[in-house]
């Protein structure tokens, strides 16, 4: 019945199985353990309450006012910044989340047709959110997350909302966890001047996690566009100039399939410092630069250091040939500094 749903939202909500889509930011990780598992993660299961914005079904009552900072350093002087609050409402035994992700991409020079500079502009892209989950029976959870989007380039200005549903299972005695989640079910409010309405950027996930029970290691395995099989970005022009092959898009091929695919490690050193690893097969793809190799793109990791109060947390991840991106977070358990409330018990885990 649940995947079920799942397959039928994708119908309703993503009509575009290729092509452009609107609000393209929105697929861009937003804390830095996700960035460190490869982008694309649904179902680890950690006290992060970045997690829980990118999928609602992890969202669980030990983040009640846990707090979460994110700075990012983009490319080209690019600024995004991310802020997250969780609270877990006993009487409804519902857990609630809020946050913002808001994107700055600097002063930009404002010119007419024939090149005249008729001043400057300061484009951004945000999204705000708002979560909540409850629990089913012993090994279940299920969340859902409203979210309102908007685009301001100058006179271009656009907005919309979106709905992601997660559900989650989770073994606590075998330390293993599966989550589904549909990503981005919306529509636009308001165009951009002189456009058509787009598509938001879909996506239907699938992921599986497993600590091993005697040795300090984690793995995850996530599968994302479940509901379109041949996502390879085809650009024929693009593809002779640059050596790259057109191939045919209705053959079967394991390249098609791995790029479906990020895997993921955990590796725990102690309870205090944790590290992640991840590949994610399809950005080291796409970023391939022809015949000349693509170092380590497609390649993440990050660390973090997990304290009574705090949990700092950092992440690389390689975009460009010899150059990386890096992601800075910090998480605050509030009512631990301040006295705001009973913190909230975990839900198995």
């Amino acid at each position: 019945m649940t995947i079920g749903f799942f397959m039928y939202a994708g119908t309703v909500f993503a009509q575009t199985l290729g092509g452009n889509t609107v609000f393209n930011f929105l697929k861009l990780s937003n804390s830095p353990q996700l960035t460190a598992l490869g982008g694309v993660n649904v179902s680890k299961i950690s006290d992060d309450i970045g997690l829980a914005v990118n999928n609602p079904a992890l969202l669980q009552p030990s983040m009640h006012t846990q707090m979460s900072a994110v700075f990012n350093s983009f490319y080209a002087g690019i600024k995004a910044y991310g802020l997250s609050l969780g609270y877990q409402n006993e009487k409804v035994h519902t857990n609630f989340l809020w946050s913002l992700n808001y994107f700055s991409y600097g002063n930009i020079q404002q010119t007419d047709a024939l090149g005249n500079v008729l001043g400057s502009l300061q484009p951004t892209d945000w999204v705000m959110q708002v979560s909540a989950s409850r629990k089913y029976m012993e090994k279940w959870n299920y969340g859902a997350t409203l979210k309102f989007i908007n685009s301001n380039y100058g006179i271009y200005r656009a907005n919309g909302i979106a709905l992601d549903v997660g559900v989650l299972y989770y073994d606590s005695a075998k330390l293993f966890s599966a989550s589904m989640l549909a990503r981005n079910m919306g529509f636009q409010l308001k165009k951009y001047a002189g456009t058509e309405a787009q598509d938001l950027p879909f996506d239907l996930e699938l992921g599986l996690s497993k600590r091993l029970e005697n040795a300090p290691f984690g793995f995850s395995f996530t599968a994302h566009h479940l509901h379109q099989f041949d996502i390879r970005y085809s650009d024929t022009s693009f593809n002779n100039e640059n050596g790259f092959s057109n191939g045919n898009s209705s053959k079967f091929s394991l390249d098609k399939i791995f790029r479906h695919f990020v895997f993921a490690t955990d590796i725990y050193l102690g309870d205090k410092v944790e590290v992640n690893v991840g590949y994610n097969y399809l950005k080291r793809q796409e970023l391939n630069i022809g015949n000349s190799g693509n170092g380590l793109t497609g390649f993440s990791m990050g660390v973090a250091l997990l304290l009574k109060k705090l949990q700092v947390r950092y992440a690389l991840a390689a975009y460009q040939n010899n150059t990386t991106y890096s992601q800075f977070g910090l998480n605050m358990k509030l009512n631990e500094y301040f006295g705001l409330g009973k913190f909230g018990e975990k839900i198995g885990w």
